[in-house]
């Protein structure tokens, strides 16, 4: 592999510079195909990027059983890849190109992973079967069970180790270095040098950055990300990137135990709702808020398919979301699902009461058995076992639920070969806007492949492999990082062993776990965004470490600051400009009521809102957000000479390397 090594002096400090064609960040199933990708295309002077192998969202969640979205390989459907860009497009606020590239890319991406001993199951003559899930119209999803995005993440790991690329682990990117709307490198903490003179500060020239550094998971309080994730989609918001659709978080009924999705059959197998006091008093709660003993059920069963929190099931399942909201948040109240009894509607009425959906669901599943316990070990036994492994027998205790962060459908701003408005610089997986209102489940998990393997490909088609230019790295550093090099010295030098790091990052995320979610404030949101940009233009005065060993928390609360503006300045547009729609209620005067029972209210959505997109740039004090039209789904030439030409004309670099 192809790096060189030399020094460059910030703030007197001789910081060591690695240089090379590409860096990728981050270490979950998007950032190891976009560098296994490179190398597959004959990139040599590329190396990863990552805090640590074993951390970040690919390898530590999941659900019940973890969907991947693909192309229909069904041998009875009938789908292509215009109908799949479609049903993308029809999420409401998606770019069509975009649409049309997950959806073409997913078939080549699925049976790479499939090839690389990911174990999505076939019938014995070979077929991939699916099922549906949430806003699917057909049967596109697969899985190879709770921890799909795991088996995904190893095996592609494995296919990087073999081609001996390089990777820099424990090192923490803190900075994009850019100028003029290009990207020449990054600034990143190296944690095993923290001790050392330059506090671990590494500095990477290259000429190509692709950022696979996942969702903004540490903005939200309450969230079912892996504790180990926190995003850091905050440096590229910094550096001028622009952001779309981060609005359209998404938020989910999550087990509290530890992060994970509570969704398909931990619901289908209608569990009991109970809510506990602070007194010790039980209730099954559904009760209290449906009057209809089969809207009960139905709203539970639902929930494993319509998931998660949506307005369009409102009313509907997403009341479900509400009612624990409530219950929890505004009533102080805990809790629970519980697999151990029958919820009491069952008792009282037994399967007679369920609608035609999930009592077939359920007699296909051979599932029509006493208790939710059973029901679940009949249809998903290692979802049981995923909480026994953490410490919870579900034969024997309930579950603790809350309403949690758990996706972002918006994130930077991209391109069809997720290239964003900065130059050189790319955005894969979570950390890419690729999505709108709301998408079939899954798709992230295609998106993380498509969108890797498009920008590596790019990179691959577009350049030649070449060192960067360090007289122009170096002039891009000097502006871009001296002032944050001085102010981190500072802090180093005034240490007293007393820190703040923990205090600033939970006070802005129980305020936006509070505020800003499915739930939005809307009287006191712009206060809230004001608090957050002073706190950030005055962070490196406000924020105190106990010791050196707090730079990496002082930068990861940087960074949330920084994504939680972003955030609440395009909640803020989007109820002036659009209204409620999506995964977001509006707690405001005015609008339509929810529920009876509920004191939360919609504003009325705004002709054409599916075809807008808010996006947000920083300017260097504030974020600017504004409103466009989404792009159509393209009329691709379909004429083979045509395409043929064009596509050896675009590859040629890529596909010289293959034949030489």
């Amino acid at each position: 592999m192809r790096i060189e090594k030399t020094t460059l002096k910030l703030s007197d400090l001789e910081i060591p510079v690695y240089s090379l064609d590409t860096v990728v960040i981050g270490s979950g199933a998007a950032g190891f195909n976009a560098i296994d990708w490179l190398s597959d295309y004959g990139r040599e002077s590329i190396a990863l990027l990552t805090e640590g192998l074993n951390m970040g969202t690919s390898r530590n969640t999941g659900s019940d059983k973890q969907t991947y979205y693909k192309l229909s390989l069904n041998s009875e459907d009938m789908d292509s890849v215009r109908n799949f860009a479609q049903t993308l497009y029809d999420g409401e606020s998606v770019n069509g190109d975009i649409a049309l590239c997950e959806a073409a890319g997913s078939v080549r991406s699925f049976i790479k992973l499939a090839n690389l001993g990911v174990p999505f199951p076939t019938n014995e003559y070979g077929v991939y079967i699916g099922y549906k899930t949430d806003f699917d119209p057909m049967r596109r999803a697969s899985s190879a069970g709770p921890l799909t995005s795991r088996y995904m993440t190893e095996c592609l790991q494995r296919s990087v180790e073999r081609k001996g690329v390089k990777i820099f682990d424990k090192m923490q990117a803190i900075q994009l270095i850019v100028k003029d709307s290009r990207v020449y490198g990054v600034l990143s903490i190296d944690k095993t040098a923290i001790e050392s003179e330059t506090m671990g500060l590494t500095l990477f020239a290259c000429n190509n950055v692709i950022m696979a550094t996942g969702g903004p998971a540490a903005a939200y309080a309450y969230r079912s990300y892996p504790v180990s994730h926190t995003g850091n989609s905050g440096m590229a918001f910094e550096a001028g990137a622009a952001a779309v659709n981060l609005t359209e978080g998404q938020f989910e009924v999550a087990s509290t135990p530890f992060p994970w999705a509570i969704s398909g059959t931990y619901q289908q197998s209608l569990p009991r709702y109970i809510s506990v006091d602070k007194d010790g008093n039980t209730r099954e709660f559904l009760e209290d808020y449906i009057d209809d003993p089969k809207e009960i059920l139905r709203y539970t069963f639902l929930k494993g398919y319509q998931y998660p929190f949506d307005i369009k099931h409102v009313p509907g399942s997403s009341l479900v979301d509400l009612f624990i909201y409530h219950e929890t948040i505004d009533l102080g109240n805990k809790v629970y699902m519980d697999f151990r009894e029958e919820p009491n509607v069952l008792k009282k009425y037994g399967f007679s009461i369920l609608d035609d959906e999930a009592y077939n669901y359920l007699k296909n599943s051979n599932a029509l058995i006493d208790t939710p316990i059973a029901r679940l070990a009949k249809m998903n036994p290692r979802a049981i076992d995923l909480f026994a492994s953490h410490g919870l027998d579900l034969y024997k205790e309930p579950m603790e639920v809350l309403i949690c962060s758990q996706h972002n459908n918006g994130g930077v701003d991209i391109d069809i070969h997720w290239q964003s408005s900065i130059k050189g610089l790319y955005c894969a997986g979570e950390a890419a806007g690729a999505f709108g209102v709301h998408r079939p489940g899954g798709c992230a998990l295609n998106d993380s492949q498509v969108g890797s393997m498009r920008a590596a490909e790019h990179i691959a088609c577009s350049s030649d492999e070449n060192m960067p230019d360090l007289s122009h790295f170096r002039e891009a550093a000097q502006e871009t990082s001296e002032s944050l090099v001085s102010n981190l010295k500072k802090l180093v030098d005034n240490c007293t062993g007393n820190g703040n790091i923990d205090e600033i990052r939970s006070e802005f995320q129980v305020r936006m776990s509070s505020i800003c979610c499915h739930i939005n404030v809307i009287s006191e949101l712009p206060a809230f965004y004001e608090d957050i940009i002073s706190t950030w233009n005055d962070f490196f005065n406000i924020a105190h470490i106990k010791n050196r060993f707090d730079i990496p928390n002082l930068f990861k609360a940087r960074d949330v600051l920084m994504t939680q503006a972003a955030i609440v300045s395009s909640v803020i547009l989007e109820a002036k400009e659009i209204g409620s729609r999506g995964t977001r209620v509006i707690d405001t005067e005015e609008g339509k009521t929810i529920h009876p029972k509920l004191p939360y209210r919609m504003l009325p959505t705004k002709e054409n809102a599916k075809e807008k997109q808010i996006v947000t740039r920083w300017n260097g004090k504030g974020f600017e957000t504004s409103i466009r039209k989404v792009r159509p789904i393209p009329q691709d030439d379909n004429w083979f000479e045509n395409v043929w030409n064009a596509f050896n004309e675009r590859t040629k670099r890529i596909y010289t390397h293959a034949n030489r």
